[in-house]
């Protein structure tokens, strides 16, 4: 049986314990309520949970204590209802102006009492890796870190897994602070923070996120089935569910494509080396400030890295158990005390590069004089090394204050690899319930039971796994929004959505035409998608890192959504967007492109000439073209084309993009052509 089938036989055995508990008299609350929760302002307060059936459940609404210090109604409120035959109730209460804190008390054979409640803005935050990209990894970690997050509320969903809906999702709100924000989305983070700081209410942020997913795992099925062009998703998925035979093959295939493009840990040599076991330099031995990735200390490498340091314990810690704190460690790390093994995160761990780690020292391990930690990191791609933040560095004994780890250790390279490119888009899918690809398999257990929670709208990050199929996404993106939009109901949710940054792919990307690439293709049709209604587009094309998937710069992407959610959702007279084709005219032997949302006025981001236009005449070869501002448009042409018919800007993976408004925000790529 395998660990994520497993998982989901005792989720679903959690269930039926909440109802049989539920059965029992005891009143229970779903995830979403609790301690530290924001709920949606001027909306209805929707709460739900189990208890026996036909069970009359009070709630109650109301100031928390004397703190409050909120101009807003601070009224006590209270609804009832009953369970229904099932154990399952929903009390509502009155809508809240923003404000708080609030203490909620949910009663009936038991009483549940909870605190740090407000009423504010709850934004839904959902895509793959680079939505969940936490903010540790980020290039602001430390700027957000020294700013505080205060008014800020977080609440990361779980990830799993169904063939069917669920009813609930497993997660926890938390205040936003050191310990909490780091493992969060970066981008959702800032997003928020720039919420609340333009409209001054509390923030609530739920994170519901997968890396390497596609758009349609997170697509209700009865919306793929109604779509001819979709349905066969649907129906590959039911054949993977009865076709052993081919799912086994896939499942090789993977495997052989992992060994193929992500490297492989050939065994720990620096153990039996004494790596483990000496505290200071030596030779072969540098420094390095932690925590950082190594690549941000000039250390351009993949392979095996060993960190270590001494420390320095207080003679009343000896002998107790110690709790080691190091943050995430991008990719993968064993851990050692005195030349001891205390811990290891691998890659059956769930998100392992993010996953702070935190191991026991066992109390025979812990002297008052020289102590010795030291970390083997194993990098399979990417990043490595220590990618938190400084508070998350530390050692500590029961009732302590902690000791500060972060500082200078020492270093060693065990085993030095180039840095490998990924071919992601020729990663095998295998479909089934234990894939997190498969078609509605996330909608069902990660976004269909918050259907009921009221929200303010929601940001998606997502589309790299959908590379290479920018026909199909044209109709399958706007499918997804439309499915989300009718699980909340009426009016239509704001849906905001960054389009993909600048990328390059490995192997025929790389010799691709001019004037073409899948990743252009697939940001076209992420464009089409501003069709729907109060929807707005984060362009990120000038802010991408062209050798890395994961950029880091997250900062500005969290503030460009923001910049559209004032707009859309909140009807702010703001500046959400930069330069957007309107309309590409022949001049004799040049074209003059015009553009909406100029902002006041065309510039570049170098101060030169515009970079990145392509102009082709009737044989439909590209050429590079030279470009000047003219006012609000831009005069494009070429020596090799003498009867310009078309009109390119940033029409490729990773390319060149210097247009932009008085604004400081960049022109979207466009094409004036069909071909």
């Amino acid at each position: 049986m395998s660990n994520v089938i497993a998982l989901s036989r005792v989720v679903a055995a959690g269930v039926v314990l909440l109802v049989a508990a539920g059965a029992r008299g005891e009143v229970r609350v779903s995830a979403l309520v609790g301690d530290h929760m924001v709920v949606q302002q001027n909306r209805p307060i929707r709460l739900t949970g189990t208890a026996a059936p036909g069970e009359a459940i009070r709630a109650t609404l109301g100031p928390h204590g004397s703190s409050s210090g909120s101009s807003v109604d601070s009224a006590t409120t209270t609804s009832t209802a009953k369970s229904d035959n099932a154990g399952r109730w929903l009390v509502t209460l009155p809508a809240r102006p923003a404000g708080g804190p609030f203490a909620l008390t949910i009663a009936g054979a038991n009483t549940l009492k909870f605190s740090d409640i407000w009423s504010g803005e709850v934004w839904l935050a959902s895509g793959q890796s680079n939505m969940e990209f936490p903010l540790a990894h980020a290039s602001s970690a430390k700027l957000a870190a020294e700013g505080g997050c205060a008014g800020l509320h977080l609440f990361v969903v779980a990830h799993a897994m169904s063939v069917t809906p669920k009813p609930e999702v497993q997660g926890t709100w938390q205040p936003c602070n050191q310990e909490t924000d780091p493992g969060f989305s970066a981008v959702a983070f800032h997003f928020g923070q720039e919420l609340q700081r333009a409209l001054g209410v509390p923030v609530g942020l739920v994170q519901a996120t997968w890396g390497g997913t596609p758009a349609e795992a997170w697509t209700a099925r009865a919306a793929l089935e109604a779509e001819p062009a979709l349905k066969p998703m649907v129906e590959a998925l039911d054949s993977a569910l009865h076709d052993h035979t081919r799912r086994k093959e896939l499942e090789q295939a993977l495997v052989d494509w992992e060994k193929k493009n992500l490297y492989q840990d050939q065994g720990n040599r620096g153990e039996a080396l004494g790596f483990a076991l000496t505290g200071g330099g030596g030779k072969g031995w540098s420094t390095m400030e932690l925590p950082q990735v190594w690549e941000d200390a000039g250390l351009a490498i993949d392979g095996a890295v060993w960190f270590r340091r001494e420390v320095i314990l207080p003679d009343t810690w000896a002998g107790q158990d110690l709790a080691l704190a190091l943050g995430p460690i991008d990719d993968f790390d064993t851990t050692y005390w005195n030349g001891e093994q205390v811990g290891a995160t691998g890659a059956d761990t769930p998100q392992h590069w993010a996953a702070p780690r935190r191991y026991t020292i066992p109390g025979r391990l812990a002297r008052s004089e020289r102590n010795v930690i030291a970390v083997r990191v194993f990098d399979h791609y990417g990043n490595g090394g220590f990618a938190g933040t400084a508070s998350q560095l530390s050692v500590a004994a029961p009732g302590a204050d902690s000791l500060p780890l972060a500082g200078t250790w020492y270093y060693k390279i065990e085993r030095r690899l180039p840095p490998i490119a990924v071919d992601w888009d020729g990663r095998p899918r295998v479909l089934g319930l234990d894939d997190s690809s498969s078609p509605s398999m996330l909608w069902n257990a990660m976004v269909a039971p918050l259907r009921g929670l009221p929200l303010a709208g929601v940001i998606w990050y997502q589309g790299e796994s959908n590379v290479g199929r920018a026909d199909q996404y044209r109709t399958l993106f706007p499918t997804l929004i439309r499915s989300w939009r009718s699980a909340w109901g009426t009016p239509p949710l704001p849906f905001l959505f960054v389009q993909l940054p600048n990328f390059t792919n490995p192997g025929t990307s790389k010799i691709a035409p001019l004037g073409s690439g899948d990743w252009a293709d697939l940001r076209e049709a992420q464009t089409a998608a501003l069709h729907q209604p109060r929807t707005g587009m984060a362009v990120a094309l000038d802010i991408g890192e062209a050798d890395n998937i994961h950029p880091r710069n997250k900062i500005e992407v969290g503030r460009r959504l923001a910049l559209a959610a004032l707009r859309t959702a909140y009807g702010k007279d703001v500046i959400a967007s930069g330069p957007t084709f309107l309309s590409a005219m022949r001049e004799g032997r040049a074209m003059r492109v015009r553009f909406t949302a100029v902002a006041g006025g065309l510039v570049t981001s170098d101060g030169k000439a515009p970079r990145g236009f392509l102009v082709a005449d009737a044989d439909h070869a590209w050429h590079k073209a030279d470009a000047r501002v003219e006012g609000e448009s831009v005069v494009v042409s070429s020596a090799d084309v003498s009867d310009p018919i078309a009109v390119r800007y940033a029409w490729a993976n990773d390319p060149p993009n210097t247009l932009r408004s008085l604004a400081d925000l960049p022109a979207a790529p466009f094409r004036s052509d069909n071909w």
